[in-house]
Order: C-alpha cells, then structure tokens, then sequence
C-alpha cells in the first residue's frame, strides 16, 4: 500500500528577525542579520553578551490566568502554531478536534523558571518555588500550551533531541498521520535559552562567537544563541485537496541516524547517512535537489564535516547545489531551528529565491561549497533539504518538494 502524501498547509513563527513568517522570510532573503548584544540586566557575569533577542512580542490574546502557567519558550510555540493554523484555513471544532494534534520539539526546556526557582529559593531565602515551576519548567510543556490554546485533542507530545528536535518533531508528527491516528498535525519547535545559566553552559563549551555568526567563513568563530519558534501544519494531499486549501509544499521524506559516537563532537558518518536516507524515502536522486538549508552552526568543526558528508552524498551533483545557514541571521535557535528553517526551505521553493549565508567574508577551502554568500540567488527550487545534527550525534534531514498535482 502506498503511504500517503503529506502536505504542508501553514507556516508560522516568531524570532529576532520578526514576529510572523512574512517578516522572517523577509530578512533571511535581505540576509540582514538579527544578531546583537542581548539585553537582559540578568546575565550576570557571562562573558558572551551576543544574541538574537526577539525585542517586541506581539499581540497575542492570551489571557493572564493561562499566561502565568507558561514559560517563554511556550508562550513562543503558541504565537507561532496560532500564526500556521489561521495560515491553513482550517477551524477547530468540537466534530474535529480529536483527529488534530501537536507535536513540539525543545532542545533545553522552560529554564527560565527553573533559574526563577533556584534564585528565590537559594539567593533569596524563599521557602517554596513557584506553585507552576514544575509545569513550566517541563519540555514538553509547550506541546502541551499549544493543544490547550488551540483545543487540539488529537496526539499531543514533545520532542527533543537537542538541535535536531524541530525536524524530529516534525517526521514524528507526520508518522501520526501516515499512522490514521489524525487528519492534521501541528509540528515544530521552540526555545528561549538567552537566560544566565544557559549561557553560561554555552560559554563553558568555548563554541560561542563573540561577534556574530559566519557560517564556512574561514573566520568564523562559532555559534551565537537565539530564541524562537516555528510552526507547520502537516495533512495528507488528498485531506487538504478536498478543502481546498492552498498546499505551499509537499514534506518529501526524512532521515533519522545516530553516529552513536560523542556526546558533542560530530562525524561524517552520522549526517552524511541521514541525508541519504532522506533521499531514499522520498525517492530522489541527488541531482534532483536544488538547495540545502545546512546546519551550518559556524563552528569549525560542524561547517567542515557538514560540507564533507554533503560531498559525499551528492557527489559531482554537490557541485550544482545551492547551501546557505540563515543561522547567520536568526541564530541558533536549538530546537526551533529545523522550524524556522522550514520556512527559509519552504519560501525558497515557492518564490525560486535562496537565502544567502550572511556574514560571509573569507574562503575556507574546507568548506567549498557554494554557500550563497551574502546575497541571495534567484533560481529555481523544486526540492530543498534542511539539515538538523545535533549534540549527542542525533541527526534529522527533511526533504521538501514542489507540489505535482495527481
């Protein structure tokens, strides 16, 4: 039997470079980079004060009795699946709320809470946390938040794989579908880790740039935090086509692998088996994808292997590929970065445009792909893959099409 199509119907988001999808596919095309000092009287003594804050939420509705149970990263994942579900047209109702469902990648968890409660408590004297520390705190608390705001009472869960998380969660959610267990999926991810202890973690690891991100520039100094959350909306070809909704692409197929490896040290293996198995599921060829979003993170050692397992996998095909990181506009997002990233995939194949690699400045002959430096490229994309690898060598690729109607 022959597994169902799945469609992407809507996209949101929400991240320094704006607070919908339209703003930030605006500024990954316009390669204009979000990455500043990050403005938090809260960090204390960490050394590395550069980010890419989101400076404004917007509007929201959420009302003040459920805003409290909820920790940034949640809050994050609501804006961003409420912007995908309007996008898709499709009305929540009591006849088919059970068949909708979520599933919602974190990398880190609700930490501002839990540094709220280590402060009040240690610091401060306090005798107890915050009555809603525990359900703020949880990862999987923001699949949770979005079910509830949403009223989704289909399969809820969250995902997290570290950096990998949103692609993951979204090939988690698609399964759900494959499965019958629902019509429609809500899939992502969301993090908010510009937050004293998690930077501090960050600054302990020396990957941390302190200027900004410049992913396969020979100068690059590493990775620079962010926070974020993006959004799709998953259902079956023939579920949206009977709707009559507008199908921006068609989620090809994905790959999941392990380097079973380091806990932090990556390898070509893991990454360059994950793409191929991508391909093998949705039954491409090298040749016939146009553009990667890389991982592309800025460090040494992720821009390099990622270009060699990419040049493993594709071969002389590599040589016609365009590959940009809009990690160097958005930053790293953990794991909302494979979401937001989704929207960079998705635009780039409905407008044939490529987001450039911002910040570009130096050849590394290590990482002789073409990057798109700093400009973006007008061409036709029929396919696009997002790369996700991840601490703990956990490795999730999407591959996402044009639309063929049939």
């Amino acid at each position: 039997m022959t597994a169902p199509r799945i469609v992407i119907t809507g996209l949101g988001g929400i991240c320094a470079l704006g607070t919908n999808t339209p703003a930030i596919w605006e500024g990954m095309r316009e390669g204009r980079s979000a990455i500043g000092p990050i403005d938090n009287p809260d960090l204390h003594d960490v050394k590395v004060r550069v980010g890419a804050q989101i400076d404004q939420l917007p509007d929201h509705g959420i009302d003040h009795r459920r805003l409290v149970t909820m920790d940034r990263f949640s809050l994050l994942a609501v804006i961003a699946a409420k912007e995908a579900l309007a996008q898709s047209g499709y009305a929540v109702s009591q006849e088919n709320t059970g068949r909708i469902g979520a599933v919602v990648g974190v990398g880190v968890c609700g930490w501002e809470a839990i540094e709220h409660s280590y402060r009040s408590i240690l610091l401060e004297g306090k005798p107890r946390a915050n009555i809603f520390s525990v359900p703020r705190a949880m990862p999987g608390a923001a699949a949770g938040q979005v079910s509830m705001n949403l009223g989704l009472r289909g399969p809820v869960f969250g995902a997290t794989s570290a950096c990998s998380s949103s692609n993951h969660a979204i090939l988690a959610a698609a399964d759900q579908i494959r499965l019958g267990r629902a019509d429609m999926m809500l899939a992502g991810g969301t993090d908010a880790p510009l937050i004293y202890g998690i930077l501090k973690g960050w600054e302990a690891l020396r990957v941390l740039a302190s200027e900004t991100c410049r992913p396969f520039s020979a100068d690059r100094q590493g990775l620079v935090l962010g926070e974020g959350a993006g959004m799709v909306v998953l259902e079956t070809f023939e579920h949206a086509q009977a709707r009559g909704a507008t199908i921006l692409a068609e989620l090809a197929g994905g790959g999941m692998t392990a380097d079973a490896s380091d806990i932090v040290a990556p390898t070509v293996e893991g990454p360059t088996a994950a793409m191929q198995a991508c391909l093998a599921e949705a039954g491409l060829s090298p040749e016939d994808v146009d553009y990667i979003n890389a991982h592309g993170t800025g460090t040494k050692a992720n821009d390099k292997i990622e270009t060699e397992a990419i040049r493993r996998v594709f071969g002389k095909a590599a040589d016609k590929l365009s590959v940009s990181s809009t990690k160097s506009v958005h930053a790293h997002c953990l794991g909302a970065s494979g979401a937001l990233e989704m929207i960079a995939c998705v635009m780039a194949i409905r407008e044939g445009i490529v987001p450039p690699t911002a910040g570009y400045r130096q050849a590394d002959p290590d990482c002789d792909l073409d990057i798109t430096p700093n400009v973006a490229r007008r061409r036709p994309v029929r396919v696009a893959l997002s790369n996700g690898f991840a601490f703990g060598g956990t490795n999730a690729v999407l591959a996402v099409k044009a639309v063929e109607k049939g």
